[in-house]
């Protein structure tokens, strides 16, 4: 099965080198655009937190500057590392590379075969669904357990060979980038365009859910002697699916609170929990994080799915108009309507 979409080229945004960079240490979100920049805007605030010391705030600066240097060649490291890994790696199961509909649940079948009808509504669909206490996340269940097991199978095959490996994102540690190991256009692509797009076009058409052209799709880890928890933060996406794939785990749960303008001392959040084949769908901007299992291992198929209709007109990440950069494969989600990039060089 194959994405029927003739596929426009990517960008990204320039502010992507600068904006939302996560300090672990601080629980902390920053831009940083210079030095003078960011001590007038944090230094104070990382005083308060605990970073009281000059060779702290030393610290701070030495790992700033390596994760821009890390964004700054971001694509060209992951396109390196994704043509190493077909030379090197030999899949487990090179079956679920390709998306079966043996794969999904019948719960998820039915729902989309009624999205799919000429007299499909959001009231109709919402009876089909479980609608949770946090506002517009909604669950149901998306694949079988036997693939749920397959998948991950594969995923600890994929960590224990000799083949390079970059992280999902700043703040997960542990993790699979999807695309690099090749599952992007055999079983993403086609996952979003036929299956979930008929679903977020009634759900979310305020924030493109209708024109899901893109997505970054990654597994996450959580084990007790790696990443335990994640912290409150929004997504760089429209629209984002996040299912359970396994193992064995104790608590965790998701919390969600407002969408990312409203501060958390504004905010009451509402817990979410995580079941083994669901999938919780919610809108990417809508502030949320991960509370620390207690036992086990999780593992979790996240789906940033980005509508170019909609960033182009505002990047998410710097609430901007994009200042569009070259970029490898689906990049950013950005594309250039007017048919001449304004890059600017990195």
């Amino acid at each position: 099965m194959e994405d029927e979409e003739d596929k426009p080229r990517f960008y990204t945004c320039s502010c992507f080198t600068t904006e939302n960079i996560f300090l672990e240490d601080y629980k902390l979100h920053v831009r940083f655009v210079s030095e003078q920049q960011f001590r007038l805007d944090y230094e104070g605030v990382l005083r308060r937190l605990g970073c009281s010391m000059d060779a702290q705030f030393d610290d701070v600066l030495k790992r700033i500057s390596q994760e821009v240097d890390r964004r700054r060649f971001l694509g060209v490291k992951s396109a390196e590392r994704a043509a190493a890994i077909r030379n090197i790696y030999q899949p487990l199961h090179p079956h679920i590379y390709q998306l079966q509909e043996s794969y999904l649940s019948p719960e998820f079948k039915q729902i989309v075969d009624y999205c799919r009808r000429n007299e499909a509504s959001r009231d109709g669909l919402l009876s089909l669904l479980q609608v949770e206490k946090a506002p517009r996340v909604y669950r149901f269940t998306v694949f079988k357990k036997s693939f749920c097991d397959a998948l991950i199978e594969e995923l600890d095959h994929f960590e224990h060979s000799s083949a390079p490996k970059g992280r999902p994102n700043t703040m997960n540690n542990y993790g699979i980038l999807l695309n690099e190991l090749g599952f992007d256009h055999g079983f993403i692509s086609p996952l979003r365009v036929h299956y979930l797009r008929p679903i977020t076009s009634l759900l979310f058409p305020d924030c493109g859910g209708g024109f899901l052209d893109s997505h970054k799709a990654f597994v996450v880890k959580y084990d007790m002697h790696e990443d335990l928890d994640l912290s409150y933060h929004y997504d760089n996406a429209e629209v984002t699916l996040n299912a359970s794939l396994g193992k064995d785990f104790s608590d965790g749960n998701l919390y969600f609170g407002d969408m990312r303008e409203v501060p958390l001392s504004e905010t009451e959040c509402s817990e979410v929990e995580h079941r083994v084949t669901e999938g919780l769908l919610h809108r990417g901007q809508h502030m949320h994080g991960a509370l620390p299992i207690s036992s086990g291992q999780r593992w979790n198929l996240i789906i940033w799915m980005r509508a170019s209709q909609e960033r182009n007109k505002l990047c998410p990440m710097c609430n901007k108009q994009p200042i569009l950069l070259e970029g490898e494969g689906f990049a950013d989600g950005f594309t250039n309507d007017s048919g001449t990039p304004s890059c600017v060089l990195t």
